[in-house]
Parts: C-alpha cells; sequence; structure tokens
C-alpha cells in the first residue's frame, strides 16, 4: 500500500483483476478501471511497435527494390519478389540478434540495419559497428550465383583497372553492371594527381572464390563484386592491436578521395567497419544514397 496526503489517492497493488481502491474519504475504489486502462495502454504499445517493425521490414524491402531493380519486381506482406516469382521473408522472426549472430545468418532486414555513413570523414568506427559486413547468403547467391557450385565464373568480365597508370586487368560480374561501375571508378581514380597512385596500384584483386578468413562464410569477392586496391598502405583488423578494454585500434592510411569516388558509384568500403579493412571496396548500392 502506498499513502499520500489528505484527499489523495491509497492504492492496494495485486494481481491485475484483484485488490481495492479507496480514497482518504472512504469513497468505493474503482481500481480495477485503472488497471483496464494500462492493460489497453499496453496492448496499445504493442500494436505500435508491431507496426513499426512491419514500416521498418516494408522499408528494407523497399531500399532494396530500388537498388536491384533488375531482379526484384515488389514488396508484398513482409516478402520480397523476385521478378522470376520468387518470395523471400524480409525478417526471419528471430527478433534483435546478438552481434554475433546478426553478423553470421543475418536476414534481409538486418543487413541494413546499421547506417552507412557515406561521405563522411574516416574516423574510428563505434564497438561492432560494421555498416554493410552481414551479408544474405541466399539473397547473394541468388543475385550472383554461387561460386562453390560454378554458377559465378561464366557472369565475369574483364574491367581495365587505371587505365593510364597501370593496365592491370580485373575480372568483375556483369551482373548489375557491377563491370561498368568499377571501370567508372578506374576512370575517375586513373586522373587523380600521381600521390595517389601507391594505394591503387597494383590492385590486391577482385574476383576469387573463398570464404572470409577465419570463417566459413562466402565472401564478396566470391560474388565478383568486390575489390582489394593496393595493400602497401592498407590497414586490416586482423592485423591490428588492442587499445583499452580490449578494443581493436582503428588504423587508416587511405585517402578519403578515393573512399568517395567508390561511394559515389555504388561500392561501400571496408575502412568503415570496426572490424576493419581498409584495402577492401564492394558493390552494395542498397546501402548507399541512390544516384542522381
Amino acid at each position: 500500500m502506498v499513502k499520500h496526503g489528505h484527499g489523495m489517492v491509497l492504492i492496494n497493488r495485486g494481481q491485475f483483476g484483484r485488490g481495492t481502491r479507496r480514497t482518504s474519504h472512504g469513497q468505493a475504489g474503482m481500481g480495477w478501471l485503472a488497471r483496464l486502462a494500462a492493460a489497453v495502454a499496453l496492448a496499445a504499445g504493442g500494436a505500435v511497435a508491431a507496426a513499426a517493425q512491419s514500416a521498418s521490414i516494408e522499408a528494407a524491402g523497399r531500399r532494396l527494390l530500388a537498388a536491384y531493380p533488375d531482379h526484384l519486381a515488389d514488396v508484398e506482406n513482409g516478402m520480397l519478389v523476385w521478378r522470376d516469382g520468387t518470395r523471400m521473408p524480409i525478417d526471419d522472426g528471430r527478433g534483435q540478434k546478438r552481434f554475433e549472430d546478426w553478423l553470421a545468418a543475418p536476414d534481409l532486414e538486418d543487413m541494413l540495419a546499421q547506417p552507412y555513413p557515406a561521405g563522411a570523414a574516416a574516423t574510428a568506427p563505434a564497438l561492432n559497428a560494421d555498416p554493410g559486413r552481414a551479408r544474405n547468403a541466399a539473397f547473394f547467391d541468388r543475385m550472383y550465383g554461387d561460386c562453390r557450385k560454378g554458377e559465378v565464373a561464366g557472369r565475369l568480365t574483364e574491367v581495365v583497372w587505371l587505365p593510364r597508370k597501370s593496365g592491370q586487368r580485373l575480372k568483375v560480374t556483369r551482373i548489375n553492371g557491377v563491370d561498368r561501375k568499377l571501370a567508372a571508378v578506374s576512370a575517375e581514380l586513373d586522373l587523380l594527381p600521381a600521390r595517389f597512385d601507391a594505394y591503387l596500384v597494383p590492385s590486391a584483386g577482385t574476383y576469387n572464390c573463398r570464404a572470409i578468413a577465419g570463417t566459413d562464410r562466402a565472401s564478396a569477392h566470391g560474388h565478383g563484386i568486390a575489390i582489394d586496391i593496393a595493400t602497401r598502405h592498407a590497414s586490416y583488423w586482423r592485423w591490428a592491436g588492442s587499445g583499452a578494454g580490449g578494443r581493436i585500434t582503428y588504423a587508416n592510411a587511405i585517402p578519403i578521395e578515393i573512399v568517395r569516388i567508390f561511394e559515389k558509384h555504388g561500392f561501400i568500403w571496408g575502412g568503415r567497419w570496426y572490424h576493419f579493412d581498409t584495402m577492401h571496396f564492394e558493390y552494395r548500392p542498397e546501402l548507399l544514397p541512390k544516384s542522381p
């Protein structure tokens, strides 16, 4: 029982549907009305949360639809509809995930859960801020093919990397025009002053049917959508030491001018990850503002 001054309410708290309410004037209580109101408010709150979740699922689907219009047709009732009629759930119903589970087995909504800071200065990301590092394997295998089943090699084509400065020939996928996007990146980078050359030449490679280091998850390189620029000034979280509290010590030497050219054409940068990989870029237009 909680007591207050003269004329105020005294509430006898018990299980929902029990207990009484009376005033200091001895009037008969109506505590069940207060509890009923609380129950209604709780139900309304749940409905609001469900509506917000539905809106989040819809928004994720729409972003994917806008990024990959050649392959995706619509978003219907929480499902991503492919142009061949295949339907893929956007949310797996597992709710909030631990970071390790989000990374290992993300649903489509999870891939977009962390905002990618396109155009921003290169600064140390927050703990476990890895926008774009979560990839739904079923989605990308369906889009680009599974290299372990021999489905990617026939979709690759060559791009000449920095024609004036290098002429290196790199293999990337034709799907979604990734080859044309990388060629546009290459043409712009080729015009940068000579002081940028050491970061770009030679490229450490593009297509490679392999797993991500330390995991059994397929690399974006296996889909033909990623490129590693020159390694001599690259930094990688597995090579880095730990600072206070065991946190990874961020390091980067890649000029932001290079990063912004890649982002302009739909590629995200691994240097924006807490688990950083500063030589790495991959085509992920769903995480970036739509190009004009």
